[in-house]
């Protein structure tokens, strides 16, 4: 297949760019390189897959207008969206970086697959537009008109727009719900990457509602075999839909939501204390109040992602969390 990977340079991206090309795909990545985190990382990501066989690279912000003609004339089988403004406590800060990036960017790519007939849509939503939903585990027919921040307001927007698209112009579009992934090549705006520089700097960590989280912790190899089965399944019209008692999550349209999480919510304390064991130093701890925007769990039903495409294999969370500072401690040369 001829699949594009937009923010290539990113967390995810890298590893399924990786794993594409391994598979004999031809993948072509494009990524911005703001300076939103360190662009240092995102280009030593970069360093791994360029000379890669079958991989080729831009640089291109999808609030770039011109992304739409790049898409629309690569000839290419399925995008994979990843590209976006991510973090859901800077969305506080700075709203009008995620307008450009997560709604404006967003439907550039749109337009571009519209008009390039492209065969699927992969696109990155977020378990954080459950918002104020307190069932769990979480799953895709639950309501998810609260968003708690403007970050899920955006992601919850793209579900909207990809929806019309599919509708009106008949785009297969499949939006996967992340639930806090992690792993080796993390981003540093994540707590666990936050919590592990702080630890080996000597500094104190903030943790948040006094430690009473939950998360749905997501091992990275979980999430690119999900994305990597999904790949020539494209959406198709749910035949049992019933427009009387419309479902969240499926259509009479080729569209639907998906859950991609470990499905194994573990409290924050342990999370914190299994990290603390694999850096081998124990973290000065903080506790503070909610953080606006928060929510205090997370859980992923993947039933549905599943169905699709058959049992993916677990990472256990004490193993995934040493694969991961392995990574960091040779990353930062500590």
């Amino acid at each position: 297949m001829n699949i594009l990977v937009t923010g290539a340079a990113g967390f995810i991206g890298m590893h399924l760019s990786e794993r594409l090309i391994a598979l004999g795909h031809t993948v072509h990545g494009i990524d911005s390189l703001n300076s939103y985190y360190d662009p240092a990382l995102k280009q030593a990501r970069l360093a791994r897959l360029t000379g890669l066989p079958g991989f080729s690279f831009a640089q291109r912000d999808v609030a770039d207008p011109a992304t739409m003609e790049l898409i629309r004339d690569g000839g290419f089988d399925v995008v994979v969206h990843l590209a976006a403004q991510a973090g859901v406590r800077y969305s506080i800060d700075a709203p009008l970086a995620y307008n450009a990036a997560n709604l404006s960017g967003f439907t550039h790519v749109l337009e571009g697959c519209r008009h390039g007939k492209v065969g699927h849509l992969i696109f990155a939503s977020s378990s954080s537009v459950y918002g104020g939903n307190r069932k769990l585990p979480f799953q895709e027919t639950d309501a998810t008109e609260h968003p708690v921040s403007f970050y899920a307001a955006t992601k919850k927007a793209n579900e909207a727009m990809a929806h019309s698209y599919a509708h009106l112009y008949g785009l297969p579009v499949t939006g996967l719900r992340f639930f806090t992934v992690y792993g080796p090549w993390g981003r540093p705006d994540m707590a666990y990457y936050k919590f592990a520089q702080k630890i080996m700097a000597g500094e104190s960590i903030d943790v948040y509602n006094h430690g009473h989280m939950r998360r749905d912790f997501t091992y990275i190899d979980e999430i690119i075999a999900g994305i990597v089965g999904l790949l020539d399944k494209p959406a198709r019209p749910d035949p049992a839909f019933d427009v009387l008692a419309p479902r969240n999550g499926s259509s009479w349209a080729p569209y639907r939501i998906l859950n991609i999480g470990g499905s194994n919510p573990a409290q924050l304390s342990e999370f914190i204390a299994l990290l603390e064991k694999h850096l081998g130093r124990e973290a000065d701890k903080r506790y503070l109040p909610m953080q606006a925007g928060d929510v205090e769990e997370t859980a992923a039903d993947t039933s549905a992602l599943e169905s699709v495409v058959g049992p993916i294999p677990r990472t256990r969370l004490d193993e995934g969390l040493a694969r991961f500072v392995a990574w960091f401690k040779d990353y930062h040369g500590v």
